[in-house]
């Protein structure tokens, strides 16, 4: 139950926090240019965990003994159904071929050592060669490329467009660029590295050092392997992917990557061109003109060299991983450079310091970035009776002038599956906050495939932890394999809640890109409801969306316990910008259609009798 007492307790730290995060980030109120009509849906698979139907999930298993799923495995089927979900675009995660311990030396690809890789599957965030895919995700590894250029191919039939990761940030500490283009040299091979810091230099390094594996449990559990023997090889040691300049990094830094060095002197100022004063304002085109002839690190030419690489393929676009720990000014020369190839590149980057969201949106030219810290935050502590949902209002007001970036999502393969006990607790105590997430806001709504079928990640995969899927290790996800069904994805195993959850998503999600109201305004009633509405339990939720065609009020019930009645009045001002006279209208719940109250309509204000259920949401339309 959500508790009376320590959410009201809670309530002036709410403010004070609101008010200060306001106060940090000025706004500007005119909203960024968008040429984007509909909601957008965002699916992200963890791709090589999609397509397993091994069930074995043994810790530290092999892909003999667990499985793994296969780029083949995306069947026209799957992807059909994945679109008939309500998605628009599929976010294939773990993509470029990235270090794992696994022997593919009969197709030329070096083995990697263990003590500097994680888990035995590999991090997808370690990638050891841009120009070619992970061999685990190929029926034919030294065909990889070709499969997944298939894949492209099958994607784009079904009605959807795909993005690939990119991590500019680091790379892995074997990082060998086996397929090259003409023309392209390897990360570090002009370095020099005699020195800290060179501008063209793509590492930093420790003079007059050696790499030191830091002390972690054995690698793959203490199984015996050649190259597991505390030792790697790297003279001098390089700066580690989060920013460690420790030769023996820590055993909780990214030890299995090195940091790219982007032109950033190791004191923190910048050693390249810097935008001018009002570039903020400045179109793609603008930014793009600017670069031209400009003289910049060896770095940017490589990563820009990548991206333009994977959308000549067909790639739709990128999802940026630690984007933030790049200077935004790098982010203007190579999203410019692809927005120039493919002007609708959707360009999604992690970002999670609420200063810096305008600077990556405006100076950057990130379409969309994590509305990680404030509003999924804000919702996961509602779940968990730490705070009231009032605080969401104040997020959004925040964040007017740029919430069409702040991409929604409340699972992915870095956070806690949200039916996990860690977060949600159950895949119903979760809808509330999945209505709420895709309809506060005109952003992208992105889902972790398994989500919408209750994955609570609880399996063991060695590496990984409880409540993540694992990203690290060769395991097989209950729930999503229930719903494939041995590869007819059909959803022939799912438990009569499992199915009845999948199409309160497919009823949400589709909802929700066809919506007008949903990309136009969005304005509070919860304030005038908290203080004098009779019955408006701490759990409950409402707000309004509108456009000129659709008007939309949102009721929602944190509560998984409380059965809440009370009269909604919507204020004259919501009133009178919908042009309502005085009078009765029907307004209808468009998620199961089987919920029509009256809004009346006296003096100019709205008042509707409304009964909601533990863990309801409705979206009435007028």
């Amino acid at each position: 139950m959500i508790k009376k007492t320590i959410l009201i307790a809670g309530i002036s730290l709410i403010l004070v926090t609101a008010a200060c995060k306001t106060a940090a980030l000025p706004m500007n109120t005119a909203k960024e240019n968008t040429k984007v009509e509909n909601k957008i849906v965002v699916y992200q698979v963890f791709t090589r965990l999609f397509g397993n139907k091994n069930t074995a999930n043994k810790p530290w298993g092999t892909i003999e003994e667990n499985g793994v799923g296969k780029f083949n495995d995306f069947t026209a089927k799957a992807l059909n159904e994945i679109k008939d979900l309500g998605a628009n675009y599929i976010w294939y995660t773990g993509v470029p071929h990235h270090a794992l311990v696994r022997d593919y030396t009969s197709i030329g690809i070096s083995n990697d050592d263990p003590d500097v890789v994680k888990g035995r599957a590999g991090s997808p965030y370690a990638v050891k060669d841009y120009y070619n895919v992970n061999p685990d995700l190929a029926v034919n590894p030294a065909n990889r490329l070709v499969e997944f250029e298939a894949l492209i191919t099958r994607t784009h039939n079904a009605g959807l467009k795909l993005l690939i990761d990119i991590v500019p940030n680091h790379i892995a500490r074997k990082y060998e660029g086996r397929n090259n283009p003409a023309g392209v040299t390897d990360f570090g091979t002009n370095d020099d590295v005699k020195v800290e810091y060179k501008r063209d230099n793509n590492f930093y390094y420790i003079p007059n050092s050696k790499f030191e594996v830091p002390d972690t449990a054995k690698p793959l559990n203490g199984e015996a392997n050649p190259l597991s023997d505390g030792k790697f090889t790297e003279i001098p040691a390089k700066w580690t992917g989060n920013g460690s300049r420790m030769a023996k990094p820590d055993k909780n830094d990214w030890y299995e990557t090195i940091k790219v060095n982007y032109g950033i002197r190791p004191d923190g100022s910048k050693d390249f061109p810097e935008l001018p004063a009002g570039f903020d304002t400045k179109s793609v085109a603008e930014h793009f003109e600017f670069w031209q002839g400009k003289d910049v690190p060896d770095s940017w030419k490589k990563f820009k060299d990548i991206a333009l690489f994977w959308t000549a393929k067909g790639v739709d676009g990128f999802r940026y991983d630690m984007a933030e720990m790049v200077p935004y000014e790098f982010w203007s020369y190579m999203n410019s450079a692809i927005k120039m190839k493919n002007p609708d590149a959707f360009l999604l980057a992690e970002v999670y310091n609420p200063k810096e969201y305008r600077n990556y949106i405006r100076l950057g030219k990130m379409d969309y970035l994590y509305d990680k810290v404030e509003t999924y935050d804000k919702l996961k502590e509602v779940i968990q009776g730490k705070s009231l949902p009032d605080g969401l209002s104040d997020i959004q007001k925040g964040m007017k002038d740029i919430e069409q970036h702040m991409l929604q999502f409340l699972d992915n393969h870095d956070e806690q599956r949200l039916s996990s006990p860690e977060f949600a607790g159950s895949p119903e105590k979760g809808k509330p906050l999945m209505v709420v997430s895709t309809t506060i806001s005109s952003a992208p709504t992105m889902i972790y495939f398994g989500q919408e079928v209750g994955e609570a990640g609880k399996e063991n995969g060695g590496f990984g932890t409880n409540s993540r899927t694992s990203i690290f290790d060769y395991v097989g996800v209950p729930s999503h394999q229930r719903w494939m069904n041995n590869g007819k994805f059909d959803g022939g195993q799912l438990t009569d809640k499992e199915k009845a959850l999948r199409d309160f998503y497919k009823r949400l999600l589709n909802f929700s890109n066809s919506s007008s109201a949903l990309m136009g305004e969005f304005q509070e009633i919860q304030t005038v409801n908290r203080q004098s509405t009779v019955g408006f339990d701490p759990g409950i939720y409402v707000f309004t969306r509108w456009s000129d065609t659709q008007k939309l009020i949102v009721v929602s019930n944190f509560s998984w316990i409380t059965t809440s009645s009370f009269e909604l009045k919507i204020p004259t001002d919501v009133i009178g910008k919908w042009n309502l006279k005085d009078g009765d209208y029907t307004i209808t719940d468009q998620l199961y259609r089987n919920s029509t109250i009256q809004l009346k309509v006296v003096n100019g204000e709205g008042k509707a009798q409304i009964k909601i259920a533990p863990s309801e949401s409705f979206i009435y339309q007028l």
